[in-house]
């Protein structure tokens, strides 16, 4: 995944609301978002390259998210998958966000480059391991986590926040979550607006790529936008809505589903 907005303890009805895009190579394989056979009580999409998945949720109260940093070059030196290390928090269960994150930091230098979210109910915290590991609590607010530093001010990240500070402040999210309401969320989040040159960062991968990365919404042949997720958290349920793409953004279907919270 590659662009997630989250705001944390902004609105009185949702404390919790995030919306996301994973960008991805067409051919990986990957299951639709849904409930995890070996962990019943976790659902999200899995990657199926490797086991791990970029954003799930828990009836347990809880939700990870993971993007990767784009750092230009790099040798295969980090062989563990950072998609394990959302779906190893969610299934826990056990151990609170901030314990859980301290935890992983030193065994963090061995996965790939990551950026990582973990809320378990009471508290959200961030993770990385690039330029090296560290955690912190995340402050109440609207944040945006990339492919660079959290909260870099990149204009897909700017875009995404805005998108979701006004959608909040709309009656929309005073009403029922249904697919009317949530519409405007997905629309942010399939702009496929190019940034101007002026405003790309230079994360080593050229000029080209930065240019063809800069938008929320990648359209590509071989590499783009896999899927969309919006999740919205109340004290009773987490809705978890997760639209999917092919090739060029051809839509492929969606998964709508409503999370019991303990």
């Amino acid at each position: 995944m590659c662009l997630i907005a989250v705001a944390w303890k902004v609105h009185p009805r949702f404390p919790l609301a995030l919306i996301a895009n994973r960008d991805e190579a067409h051919a990986r394989p990957t299951a639709a978002a849904g409930f995890d056979a070996r962990h019943p009580d976790v659902y999200g999409g899995r990657d199926l390259a490797q086991g791990g998945g970029w954003l799930m949720a828990s009836t347990r109260g809880r939700l990870a998210a993971v993007t990767n940093v784009r750092t230009g070059p790099r040798p295969s030196d980090a062989p563990r998958s950072r998609g394990a290390l959302v779906r190893a928090f969610v299934a826990d269960g056990e151990v609170a966000a901030m314990p859980w994150l301290a935890s992983l930091m030193p065994t963090a230098p061995t996965y790939g480059p990551f950026n990582l979210l973990a809320w378990d109910g009471e508290a959200l915290g961030f993770a990385s391991n690039h330029p090296e590991p560290d955690f912190t609590a995340v402050a109440p607010g609207t944040h945006a986590m990339s492919n660079g530093a959290f909260d870099a001010a990149w204009p897909k990240s700017t875009h995404a926040t805005r998108a979701l500070d006004a959608w909040l402040a709309s009656p929309l999210a005073e009403g029922a979550m249904d697919r009317v309401a949530l519409a405007p969320l997905l629309d942010a989040l399939a702009d496929t607006t190019v940034a101007p040159d002026t405003a790309l960062p230079d994360t080593g991968v050229g000029l080209a790529l930065e240019r063809a990365l800069s938008p929320p919404f990648v359209v590509g042949q071989d590499y783009g936008t896999r899927c969309s997720t919006v999740v919205l958290v109340k004290d009773s349920a987490i809705t978890f809505v997760e639209r999917r793409f092919g090739p060029e953004g051809v839509v492929l279907g969606e998964s709508y589903e409503r999370l019991p919270r303990p």
